[in-house]
């Protein structure tokens, strides 16, 4: 960069020094013109007193000197139009060192006329800029280079920091986490999406163990109730209406067991995300309605009575089985635990709350503790109250997780008396379209 900054300044320079020489020229030949060689000599004496970097000298056609500062011409000095680089020497100088920019000029009656400048400032100034130049890249390198070496150094040691977390959590230290900063550069934003990555992780393998736990626990039961059943009827001499009976009741069991797996798969692809590939527009309030007229006869035979109240468009997308089973599971749960006497009221509704759709089941009953809100959400859960009814435990773990795949969340709350238990969903664009348009 400075190379060509020197190179542009030389030629303004050269250029500025040539059109000088070219306006003395001019201006001399005028005198010449108007008073003839004594009066051009007298301007040429005038102008050589003077301090400054110019060069003048008048000849005759021979090439003897008549006035001017310099000792002679210039002998590779041919007559042109341009001014050109050479050399020169001085009056009381053997030898030509001195380096100018000069034009020769033939008057008429063959007086030879040669003014040039000086250029040796100009050897300097390029001088100075090669210094500058050197000195410059000198600087850039050293700074560029320990700058180089001391954010390779922090980088690299932040990798090798990265690198041994990673270490320690292949070698089963799920509690690990990469440092963060705070300094907000790439590693920190990588660091901390690989630490919710980390967090997420630890969630499943949490819920895979609670799972686990829960299925060798709550399972084991039934299938020892299974077995006992059969092994009964075997070592008895039981008529074949006993076997009927036997296999009949083990039937009831089985099927128990597998609604038990269904909803633990169902439970499991929408914490994986699986069901997400199957979203699509639809009407939760539809749904909701749906959903409500086919319990209304298990209703009526609990003596109940469920009512529905949905307001029409309210459009989420969403997997619409997950969420059909989730709605399913909390009319259940309402009509099994929140209908204590008979004329009991189990309401659903579906209603836009701003951005959102709240889908809720209230009922009448016992409700819930608010200690206890936040634990039936999980897998086999059931408090001493509904121990005694049917049931897996998990109803409202399937509704939470068909709630968080949808981006939304399961609340529950007082219905003073009973229990409310809401399903907040993001409507759709196309929803709050339609509702910004429907406005006046």
């Amino acid at each position: 960069m400075l190379a060509r900054i020197g190179a542009r300044v030389q030629e303004v320079l050269d250029e500025q020094t040539s059109q000088t020489i070219e306006a003395e020229i001019r201006g001399l030949s005028e005198q010449y013109s108007e008073g003839g060689i004594h009066q051009l000599v007298a301007a040429v004496e005038r102008r050589v007193r003077s301090p400054g970097g110019s060069l003048y000298l008048v000849t005759t056609h021979n090439g003897d000197n008549i006035v001017g500062n310099i000792a002679a011409l210039p002998a590779n000095l041919s007559l042109g139009s341009d001014a050109v680089e050479t050399k020169y020497r001085l009056p009381n100088e053997t030898e030509a060192s001195h380096l100018a920019l000069m034009r020769q000029f033939v008057l008429p009656g063959g007086f030879r006329l040669l003014v040039g400048h000086d250029i040796e400032d100009r050897q300097v100034l390029s001088e100075i800029l090669r210094r500058a130049l050197g000195t410059s890249l000198f600087w850039l390198v050293l700074v560029g280079t320990l700058g180089g070496l001391s954010v390779a150094y922090r980088v690299l040691e932040r990798v090798d920091m990265m690198s041994g977390s990673a270490r320690r959590i292949m070698a089963g230290d799920l509690n690990e986490r990469l440092a963060v900063n705070g300094t907000g550069d790439e590693l920190d934003r990588l660091a901390a999406n690989f630490n919710a990555m980390l967090e997420r992780i630890g969630e499943l393998m949490t819920g895979l163990r609670e799972v686990s736990d829960n299925i060798a626990h709550d399972l084991k039961t039934p299938l020892t109730r299974l077995r006992n059943r059969a092994e009964e009827v075997l070592r008895s001499n039981a008529t074949s209406e006993r076997y009927r009976e036997a296999l009949t009741g083990i039937i009831e069991e089985s099927d128990g067991l597998i609604r038990v797996f269904d909803a633990l798969l169902m439970i499991a692809r929408a914490e994986a995300g699986y069901s997400s590939d199957d979203m699509e527009q639809f009407d939760a309030g539809q749904v909701t309605k749906d959903i409500a007229e086919m319990y209304e006869p298990v209703a009526e035979e609990q003596g109940a009575r469920l009512e529905v109240e949905a307001e029409p468009g309210l459009i989420i997308c969403g997997n619409r089985e997950l969420l059909g089973q989730a709605v399913v599971n909390l009319v259940d749960n309402a009509l099994k635990h929140g209908v204590p006497s008979r004329d009991g009221v189990v309401t659903a509704s579906a209603r836009r709350v701003g951005d959102k759709v709240e889908i809720a089941v209230a009922d009448r009953g016992p409700g819930i503790a608010t200690a206890d809100r936040e634990r039936v959400t999980g897998r086999f859960v059931r408090l001493e109250s509904a121990r005694s009814r049917p049931g897996s435990g998990l109803g409202l773990s399937l509704a939470a997780a068909v709630a968080r795949l949808h981006h939304g969340a399961l609340r529950i709350e007082d219905n003073e008396p009973g229990l409310r238990v809401v399903l907040t969903l993001p409507a759709s664009a196309r929803s709050r379209t339609e509702r910004k348009l429907a406005q006046p």
